[in-house]
């Protein structure tokens, strides 16, 4: 599907909210995909935003909270975002307790990128975090270069987990935050065959 397709079913899904708010009829929305030839879930996927897409268009402190709002619900405590211009490339940290005996302060980075974090990057943020905590974590809405890849896991350095777009949307996905779950239902041809 092109861009100009995707931008006419998304007219004409509009405009059949608005006129079933009038009507309160989904016949309206039969005849589009009738007429169209297109499948229900492809109207959907559509027009729905995707998160990443989403996540892109936050503030830069929007996503720092919303990135310190997931690391609580998965199990960092203490969570705190010093991020702004004099951050020195920290942009907050939080405790994760692996044990009431062994605990762990973890240091992380929010990208909000569309594009590559390169291996100077990563190399900048451990500089950063040496002395400072145990683990680092940067977390970004684009991708990670190869390089970088390299850089993050460098024998004899501290470790950084690197966490990407895809990543990052399994994440929200795995504890429903900000996402709903959505169910689709396929028709099971096999079990028509019998009241042919």
């Amino acid at each position: 599907m092109n861009d100009e397709n995707s931008s006419n079913i998304f007219f004409k899904w509009v405009k059949f909210h608005s006129d079933s708010k009038k009507n309160n009829t989904d016949i309206e929305v039969i005849k589009i995909i009738e007429n169209d030839n297109l499948d229900p879930n492809e109207i959907t996927d559509t027009i729905s935003p995707k998160l990443i897409e989403v996540l892109q268009t936050l503030s830069p402190k929007g996503f720092e909270l919303i990135c310190k709002r997931l690391l609580r619900e998965h199990g960092f405590e203490n969570v705190v975002v010093t991020g702004g211009s004099h951050d020195g490339g920290i942009d907050g940290y939080g405790t994760l307790e692996f044990n009431p005996f062994v605990s762990m302060k973890v240091l992380f980075q929010c990208k909000r990128y569309k594009g590559t974090v390169s291996r100077s990057q990563v190399g900048d943020f451990r500089n950063a975090m040496i002395g400072r905590a145990e683990k680092g974590i940067i977390i970004t809405t684009g991708i990670f270069s190869e390089d970088a890849k390299r850089e993050a896991s460098r024998d004899g350095a501290p470790p950084i987990e690197l966490i990407d777009g895809k990543k990052l949307v399994l994440l929200f996905e795995s504890i429903e935050l900000g996402v709903k779950p959505r169910t689709v239902f396929d028709v099971d041809l096999s079990f028509f065959e019998q009241f042919k």
